[in-house]
């Protein structure tokens, strides 16, 4: 999840209106509204996507939707099938495997280094983020939980200062995000996140090196038992 240096104004600036936050161009609407559609599950991967429903339900015409979906396509969450359609692109699950792998690696031994020695304010922030964790679990609410999720690993990382693996691991996040936010879907899936989430940070705050780099494997081992069990179930969602 630089500080930026106060500007002064000068008295050429008195008087003027702030300038006008930037607008989005429509392409960038849709391709925001149909992207968290693929993300979020609401459109299963190999689903035709409707161009025409977009255009009706957005309010815009077809240059803007076919723009964006140009866009989803170059960042493989689209498949375009010339005189057939677009449809969202299926999850390649030996990649994910690999993301995975590389995730659990790098994050297992970040969770060792980073006990004992995060600041009160990071323990504050860490504890703050479980207690939200848990509400958004109790109340089912989705995506505040993946956004909890995302931030409290995050938390992990930043205590450390680590600026290369942070840019790995959020590349490998924007490659694992639609697998992610699928694992989170299975009943009671939530509250053992939670659990778990509550144990590695449990093991960093203690000082614990061994038991917060276990505690975290066995956390993203899990996560990657959920999506092979997803792979046996729906193989019709995955590419080989």
């Amino acid at each position: 999840m630089s500080k930026a240096q106060p500007v002064t104004a000068d008295s050429s600036d008195a008087g003027r209106s702030p300038a006008p936050k930037e607008r989005r161009s429509k392409a960038d609407q849709v391709y925001d509204d149909v992207k968290e559609t693929i993300l979020s599950g609401r459109l299963d991967p190999g689903a035709a996507i409707d161009k025409i429903e977009i255009c009706d339900r957005l309010g815009v015409s077809r240059f803007p939707v076919t723009t964006a979906i140009n866009r989803l396509a170059f960042e493989r969450l689209v498949v375009i099938e010339p005189q057939h359609g677009s449809f969202v692109a299926r999850i390649s699950a030996h990649d994910i495997r690999e993301y995975m792998l590389v995730r659990r690696a790098l994050e297992s031994e970040i969770a060792g280094e980073a006990a004992g020695r995060l600041s009160d304010g990071e323990r504050l922030e860490l504890s703050r983020n479980l207690r939200y964790q848990k509400a958004a679990a109790s109340a089912k609410d989705m995506p505040g939980f993946y956004a909890l999720d995302v931030a409290f690993h995050r938390i992990i990382v930043r205590s450390l200062d680590l600026s290369h693996a942070s840019g790995i691991l959020e590349g490998l996040r924007a490659h694992l995000e639609r697998v992610r936010r699928m694992l989170l879907t299975p009943p009671g899936r939530l509250p053992k996140t939670c659990a778990e989430h509550a144990a590695v940070a449990d093991a960093i705050v203690a000082g614990d090196k061994a038991k917060a780099r276990e505690a975290m494997r066995a956390h993203l081992e899990q996560t990657t038992k959920l999506f092979e069990t997803f792979v046996r179930e729906r193989p019709d969602m995955f590419s080989t």
